[in-house]
């Protein structure tokens, strides 16, 4: 567990000493920061404090306690915070409900910036190894881009067993090259005294102000430990967050320090490939560029993941998901989320063409997101644990207070490129938004179109002969275990028929990760037993693979269903809603639009649902929103 944390957890964080350095003192910054002795102290002591503040006391002591029967990350505490809070104030839930997706959203921003300043940061070697390869570095970057997003659909499993292994590589060689660089100037270590930062922010706030823009690169990443902990819990993370990452990373740090110290012209010549000797450039690119591309991938599951669990709380349409190992269900491909990553990271390469430029985009993402879920940790510790109201406030207040200073440092930057991950944030939070407005609206429309079940069921009773029953199981998807299926409707009124064995089942999500359905399983024989129909609610969790028919031999083995459920004969019905724009009240035009947009791009019920192609029946109506 601690070899697979070092390589899934800890790829973005561990190659932030790629590119924080050179872009804190990078030249075309809009408010670059001077190199001097009292800067270049100033810089690396509130990088060691801004890490131990934000990243060990505020994610690996505080808030990885808070995990949803073990999953973490900002949607997995939204659940549990809107699920303590189900009884009680309503705005109050509503208002954190929305900081939390629109933290989510922010991730977005952060899966689409990682990989291309990663890469791109690693790629950026050549400069210094191979000068007369420079112009060379934007078509590798790119080429590694899309063979990284090319694989996603092969899994990454057997890849998996190799990302740790690379990673502790990549550690040890980073701390083994800072220690060669504060060999160059020990005095470099006086930075890890408080009084550095403290004077920094206090007497040169005008330029640290500005600085913290860039220092925050050396935090990205800290949510990753908080989204992964599902997969390898709290424990192992901490432990090669304390005995590895940190000191390697600080190590790095440092050593950068020293250089810049004893030649203040590295600071603006990737002072990081500046720490080994020449003969070690070459292999430092190829190493810097397997680590990052790790950090990618890192990124791009955690986006991966974040669009399941919004398909699975109804933030967003069924998408197209993948599950692409048998041994960890967290290992998923979304085809549609993986090509608009890849088209938008390549956009963002191309468009800014080097880490430094991006670094100024970098940071707005990864503050906001930090600042969120700081933010709803306190409400959740006080509403969950009854903390003290003393130290919820205290505490709260002063960690919060950082993260707005940062958050308020890269504000500066919004004409710079913070503009992009806020607009992305705030796109996909109106669409996750409206989906989810949209999805009850049309939830509220249809209940009208299927009517009352259990009238139904009565009149289907009072048919007696004149409805044919034909020989075999039908099963009747439904959204709603109130409402009667519109499929199941249309074969009554229209056709006059239906199957002898019917089974109603109804697909509800849990607000905890996983869930044994079988256990969940609420059978119901509506009353009228003679007539072989049977109503089911079968309950996933927001992490689950769904899959109908391995629920049906669930049921099948019952004592309390009657009838013969013939698993491998059953017929399946679904009914397919199309969306149209109408002059329906409940939302303006432009999100209605922007609903039935987002509607295209939802999967295949039959592939989402798991159903044999062979036997399932769609039938379609219209509802106007």
């Amino acid at each position: 567990m601690y070899i697979g944390a070092l390589g899934v957890v800890f790829g973005d964080i561990g190659t932030s000493p790629l590119y924080t350095v050179q872009t804190i003192f990078s030249p075309g910054d809009p408010h670059p920061v001077a190199v001097s002795p009292d800067t270049l102290f100033g810089v690396l002591s509130m990088i060691f404090w801004s890490v131990m503040i934000i990243v060990t006391i505020t994610y690996v002591s505080l808030v990885m306690r808070a995990d949803n029967d073990g999953e973490g990350g900002i949607m997995a505490l939204v659940t549990l915070i809107k699920r303590k809070t189900e009884e009680g104030n309503r705005r109050t839930r509503v208002v954190l409900g929305a900081l939390g997706i629109f933290g989510a959203s922010l991730f977005f921003g952060d899966s689409m910036i990682t990989p291309a300043i990663s890469v791109l940061s690693s790629v950026e070697g050549l400069e210094v190894a191979a000068p007369e390869l420079d112009h060379l570095i934007l078509p590798i970057t790119a080429g590694i881009i899309i063979a990284l997003f090319t694989f996603q659909r092969f899994g990454t499993g057997a890849v998996g067993r190799l990302f740790g292994p690379i990673m502790v590589v990549w550690f040890l060689t980073i701390a083994a090259l800072g220690v060669h660089g504060i060999t160059a100037d020990p005095s470099i270590l006086k930075a890890l005294s408080p009084t550095y930062a403290a004077d920094f922010m206090f007497r040169h706030f005008e330029i640290s102000f500005f600085a913290m823009a860039a220092i925050v690169l050396s935090v990205t990443g800290a949510e990753a430990l908080y989204a992964d902990m599902g997969h390898f819990g709290r424990r192992p993370i901490t432990l090669a967050w304390v005995s590895l990452v940190l000191p390697a990373c600080m190590l790095s740090y440092f050593g950068q320090g020293a250089l810049i110290l004893d030649d203040p012209s590295i600071a603006t010549n990737n002072p990081f490939f500046q720490l080994g000797p020449d003969w070690a450039q070459i292999p430092m690119v190829i190493l810097a560029t397997m680590a990052t591309v790790i950090a990618s991938q890192a990124v791009i599951t955690g986006a991966f993941s974040i669009a399941h669990q919004a398909v699975q709380l109804g933030y967003l349409p069924r998408l197209r998901i993948r599950h692409t190992s048998a041994v960890s269900i967290g290992q998923i491909y979304v085809p549609w989320i993986n090509w608009f990553l890849m088209i938008a990271v390549l956009t963002l390469i191309f468009a800014f063409k080097s880490s430094a430029a991006l670094g100024f985009a970098y940071g707005m993402a990864v503050t906001g997101t930090i600042t969120i879920t700081t933010l709803l940790f306190f409400y959740y510790a006080r509403q969950k644990w009854d903390w003290p109201l003393w130290s919820v406030i205290g505490g709260g207040a002063l960690l919060i207070a950082f993260d707005l200073l940062f958050f308020a440092a890269n504000l500066t930057k919004v004409f710079h490129g913070a503009w992009l991950p806020l607009l992305i944030g705030l796109l996909t939070f109106t669409i996750l938004v409206t989906w989810h407005r949209g999805r009850i609206e049309v939830s509220e429309r249809r209940k009208v179109f299927e009517g009352p079940l259990r009238d139904f069921v009565k009149e289907v009773d009072d048919m007696g002969p004149a409805l044919s029953r034909v020989k075999g199981t039908a099963v009747f998807l439904d959204r709603n275990p109130d409402t009667t299926p519109l499929a199941m409707r249309a074969c009554v009124e229209r056709l006059h028929t239906l199957h002898e064995h019917v089974v109603i089942l109804t697909i509800t999500t849990a607000t905890i990760p996983h869930l044994t359905v079988e256990e969940s399983l609420i059978i119901d024989d509506l009353g009228y037993a003679g007539d072989g129909i049977t109503h089911v609610t079968a309950c996933f969790g927001y992490m689950d693979e769904v899959n109908v028919p391995s629920v049906l031999r669930m049921i099948e083995k019952r004592p309390e269903v009657e009838c013969p459920i013939e698993v491998s004969t059953a017929n399946y019905f679904l009914s397919e809603i199309e969306l149209r724009r109408g002059h329906v009240p409940g939302m303006s035009r432009w999100r209605k639009g922007l609903f039935v947009a987002t509607s295209r791009i939802a999967a295949d019920p039959v592939e989402y649902f798991g159903l044999p192609l062979d036997r399932t029946i769609v039938m379609g109506s219209k509802v106007e929103v």
